[in-house]
């Protein structure tokens, strides 16, 4: 578990702040004149402005404990008179990170489209290189009564959902086997508690503004029904976003749009999703850079506390790109034009996904050749900054790859979808 945090405290006239720690542990500080520091657990990091109710035995008069403050440890003595202080493992347990994660990573998934379809697949792999199919690379729900549009999904994206129970996905509903068109109108908004049994909400943007839940906010266009691509949708938790009444935190869901009326290219825009992730805000332009831009995928990297984007530019130098910001909604800045993905020459690249092995600092990300017949999934190595793309290679063990993304997985996680699609 890692991220930012804020819960709040039960103290009344002693509020204890937790301030950022250098060593992946808590570094707390009460307001009073008697600061204390605990270290908790090195799992927890990079935890910022929140606050804890906090209990000490009594006759525990001399507490040593330490953490990184400044780079330095420090061993603190608690006064005679501090409150009785114990630390909630169960409050910590139920706080809401910004990017959850497993504590003991066992495995990996790739959920993708398929090849050989438009449907969703999984993929396994313990060591996030060598991977076997599940269901035999076939569809893990029921694509034409989940995809409610068009009976199709493309582009899956998946996540943990805000507290790291459960599981989101995000999908194009579009299918080109029965319309014989790239257009398509709307996206797939999937929940799971188990990774197995799946529920969704379509959301067709012909329809308008009526669809969306803050009928409030302007529109981004005049005629909604003009609307032909809503492509690509992937979905992060972001803790800080606040919603009219007061409720904080939605999953920050972004995808590229064009109207053919009021669009002279494809743009990417964002919506947020409340937590039952069944309403979803109108679009809003994340950025425009004067030309079509299409597959955002947005990280987080620990290394320089930036948000890192990675997409696919039809203007300009064509490619796969990066930028970084500061905030989520930005502004993202136009890419460099000699970072990108620059090793597969003139063969055309779509659909980056970058994602972390546990214990690796550095990147991998995988995307799309579409130069080849039939197309390939590459993954490549990046630095820890996720910048200088090296290293290329052949996703190994899957059929039939396509565009997709990587989650990592607990023992339990990885067994349970193991054995269901084993029994199938």
């Amino acid at each position: 578990m890692c991220g930012l945090y804020r819960i709040y405290p039960s103290w009344t006239n002693n509020e204890l702040t937790v301030h950022k720690s250098w060593d992946s542990c808590f570094g707390i500080a009460s307001k009073n004149k008697n600061p204390l520091l605990i270290t908790v657990n090195r799992r927890y990091q990079a935890i910022i402005n929140a606050s804890f109710t906090l209990y000490t035995d009594r006759n525990n008069r001399h507490i040593e404990l330490s953490t990184a403050v400044n780079e330095r440890v420090i061993p603190i003595k608690t006064s005679n008179n501090m409150k009785r202080i114990l630390l909630s493992i169960i409050a910590l347990l139920t706080l809401l990170p910004t990017f959850p994660q497993p504590k003991n990573v066992y495995g990996y998934l790739y959920c993708h489209m398929s090849r050989k379809g438009e449907w969703t697949a999984f993929a396994l792999s313990r060591d996030g290189v060598n991977w076997h199919d599940l269901n035999d690379g076939n569809e893990v729900y029921d694509t034409k009564q989940l995809s409610q549009i068009e009976g199709g999904a493309r582009d899956a994206y998946i996540n943990r959902a805000a507290g790291g129970k459960g599981f989101v996905m995000v999908t194009t509903d579009m299918c080109v086997a029965n319309s014989h068109q790239w257009h398509n109108y709307g996206i797939d908004l999937l929940k799971s508690d188990d990774l197995c049994h799946w529920t969704a909400k379509t959301f067709d943007f012909r329809k308008g503004p009526g669809i969306f839940c803050d009928p409030q906010s302007p529109d981004v266009y005049k005629d909604y029904s003009s609307i032909v691509r809503v492509w690509a949708p992937q979905v992060m938790w972001d803790k800080d976003y606040r919603w009219p009444n007061g409720n904080k935190g939605g999953y920050f869901i972004y995808y590229s749009l064009l109207n053919s009326k009021e669009d002279k290219y494809d743009r990417v825009f964002y919506s947020y999703a409340d937590r039952s992730f069944t309403k979803l805000t109108k679009p809003r332009i994340l950025f425009d850079w004067g030309y079509a831009t299409i597959d955002a995928d947005i990280v987080y990297v620990k290394a320089d506390g930036k948000y890192h984007m990675m997409i696919k530019k039809e203007g300009g130098r064509r490619g796969i790109f990066a930028t970084y910001s500061d905030k989520l909604t930005g502004p993202w800045p136009v890419p460099d034009e000699n970072d990108f993905v620059k090793f597969e020459g003139n063969k055309m690249c779509e659909g980056a996904s970058a994602f972390q092995l546990a214990g690796d600092d550095t990147w991998r990300v995988g995307y799309v050749e579409y130069s080849s017949n039939p197309t390939k999934y590459r993954i490549c190595k990046a630095d820890k900054y996720l910048s200088n793309f090296h290293s290329p290679e052949d996703i190994k063990g899957v059929k039939d790859p396509q565009h997709g993304s990587f989650l990592q997985l607990t023992k339990k996680e990885y067994t349970k979808l193991e054995n269901f699609w084993n029994k199938k």
